[in-house]
């Protein structure tokens, strides 16, 4: 669809949104822009509070650098029907993102890893006796890039054991036997593999921990993490980070969201009897075949990643990336923009802007889960 077609719509919507925000904050006897949050109840969710020109203020939020790309095309797109919220986004890492969302520093975070038990027990205060809202907006493959421009493939191919023995530094060098058994078209030097993790805390690295986890238990020991739970030989801080300093080095390895891989090579996982590189298709059949989390509720629509799926065509390294915010806010403004940008985020216009190539190439949500999270943001409001 064209960029003036996209527009009229994205123009006549907000119009129409504008309409009913006006009468449903008459109502209440609040003002969305005012900041006042003295009302009682005062409702800000869903599309109602999406309305053009009713809307301004700034719009804090951090954490997961995954997103970074996608959180550029969501700014851009949100604010040219919004010009008067001032939207900001800093991809410090899914746990920074939480720590500064809970301590009242961001009104919104993005993390590649759920919340846990004491740190939801710490959002019913950030969130004025509310709840975390945690919503999934971001879908997209977990690449393990490396630095071998001479391989002569388009992927290298390792299986779930192999690429354990890599990262745990029992497999030292890129001829060894069981990766060439792999690869027989593959040109496999005698180089050393320089394994590279996050530096910080990461939920792209605790989703990679846990594939290794739960698909070569007896290689992986380790627990699932935000953190890298052996003793580091290179790292990165961030996803830049990450990918630079794999490029900055001949045999290098790590792993990183697939939007971002640029030049690396990326290794086709296997998959049942296959070989699934990363690509968006592959990382929503690989959604798809995940169940949603014992404790997830209407507010925390969060996923269990099945890693050990055999779907054909399903690739389990994959990281679900989610915005959370609060269910109540002090201030009917604040409730008012976030629950606005949610909208605008999880919209079909807004997931195809992030899963355009050259913003993110990620996965958009499917309709029946935008559904469940529209339910969601509904229920966002002011205290």
């Amino acid at each position: 669809m064209g960029n003036e077609v996209k527009q009229s719509i994205r123009r006549g919507t907000y119009a129409i949104l504008a309409a009913s925000t006006a009468l449903v904050l008459a109502a209440c006897g609040s003002s969305a822009s005012s900041g006042d949050s003295g009302g009682s109840d005062s409702t800000a969710g869903g599309g109602e509070s999406a309305a053009s020109g009713d809307l301004s203020g700034n719009l804090a939020g951090a954490g997961a650098s995954s997103q970074a790309k996608a959180q550029e095309g969501w700014v851009a797109g949100f604010t040219e029907a919004n010009p008067d919220v001032t939207v900001t986004y800093d991809p410090v890492g899914s746990g920074g993102g939480r720590e500064q969302f809970l301590a009242g520093g961001t009104l919104f975070a993005g993390t590649d890893s759920n919340f846990n038990d004491d740190e939801l027990a710490s959002g019913t205060e950030r969130c004025a006796g509310g709840e975390v809202v945690e919503l999934p907006v971001y879908i997209s493959p977990i690449a393990v890039v490396y630095n071998l421009p001479d391989a002569g493939v388009e992927h290298i191919q390792l299986d779930a054991d192999t690429l354990a023995k890599v990262f745990s530094g029992a497999i030292t060098t890129w001829d060894d036997a069981a990766i060439a058994a792999l690869n027989p078209d593959a040109t496999l030097p005698a180089t050393k593999i320089t394994v590279v993790n996050r530096s910080d805390d990461s939920g792209t690295t605790k989703n990679f921990t846990d594939y290794l986890g739960q698909t070569a238990p007896d290689v992986w020991t380790y627990e699932a993490d935000d953190a890298w739970p052996i003793a580091s030989v290179q790292s990165g801080d961030g996803t830049s980070g990450m990918i630079a300093t794999v490029g900055a080095a001949v045999g290098a390895i790590g792993y990183a969201d697939a939007s971002q891989a640029g030049d690396l090579g990326t290794v086709a996982v296997q998959v049942g009897e296959d070989f699934v590189g990363p690509d968006a298709d592959a990382a929503a059949k690989g959604l798809d075949a995940s169940p949603l989390t014992d404790d997830a509720t209407d507010l925390r629509i969060t996923y269990k990643i099945d890693r050990t799926t055999t779907e054909a065509g399903a690739y389990p390294l994959i990281l679900v990336s989610y915005l959370a915010g609060c269910s109540t806010y002090d201030s009917a403004s604040d409730a008012a923009n976030v629950a606005a940008y949610f909208t605008y985020v999880t919209s079909e216009e807004g997931q195809a802007r992030a899963a355009e190539p050259s913003v993110a190439g990620s996965a958009p949500i499917s309709d029946d889960l935008r559904t469940k999270i529209d339910a969601a943001i509904a229920q966002i409001k002011g205290a």
